[in-house]
């Protein structure tokens, strides 16, 4: 998930108290004044003060959002959009162990920037998944790692007419106390689900 900060928006003099959202490619204000802005739109991005202030289109926006929180949203947003490894969190320095076949040329390039693929040891789980019988068979060979708090992607086909959907998915792992806390496009053809174990009181 994104950064997010409750604060005042001043869009092109309409002002609101917001709940701004910043997620990867876009800024999505919530409450009395809702907008969805990609980074594409946004022009004359600088830092005021203590706040954030661009332009979309011929509206000038205000985000009251601190000044360390403004400079850091500049940055974001300015900044080129992250790759495919880094929203699955998978850097230099991670040990990432593999379920299933990994044919997508997006997803292998990803996971050749980690530090290696290992069998035991792991820092992430990636599973590519295609019905619910591979679905169950991955969370089975990663129940060890699951319980040791381990995050695990569940990479699947978009689309409808597949053997499996997002809904069976989640279903199936929130059956098993896992909770998805992140989804991510990998390519025109996979999707891919995080999930991790629940916390117990």
């Amino acid at each position: 998930m994104g950064r997010e900060a409750v604060c005042t928006c001043d869009w092109a003099g309409e002002v609101a108290e917001v709940k701004a959202v910043l997620e990867s490619r876009e800024v999505i204000l919530r409450g009395n004044l809702r907008r969805r802005v990609a980074f594409e739109e946004i022009n004359d991005l600088k830092v005021e003060a203590d706040s954030l202030c661009f332009r979309v289109g011929r509206d000038r926006v205000q985000l009251v959002l601190g000044y360390s929180a403004a400079e850091k949203w500049a940055v974001t947003i300015a900044g080129p959009p992250p790759s495919l490894a880094q929203k699955l969190g998978i850097s230099r320095g991670t040990i990432v162990r593999t379920v299933g076949k990994i044919e997508d040329e997006n997803l292998k390039a990803a996971l050749s920037e980690a530090a290696r693929i290992s069998d035991e040891g792991e820092d992430l789980i990636v599973a590519v998944v295609e019905t619910q019988e591979s679905l169950r068979s991955a969370f089975k060979q990663s129940t060890s790692a699951l319980k040791n708090d381990v995050p695990i992607w569940i990479v699947y086909k978009k689309g409808p007419g597949n053997a499996l959907n997002e809904t069976a998915i989640r279903a199936f792992l929130r059956d098993n106390r896992l909770m998805d806390t992140k989804v991510v496009s990998v390519s025109t053809k996979f999707t891919a689900l995080r999930f991790i174990g629940r916390k117990t009181s």
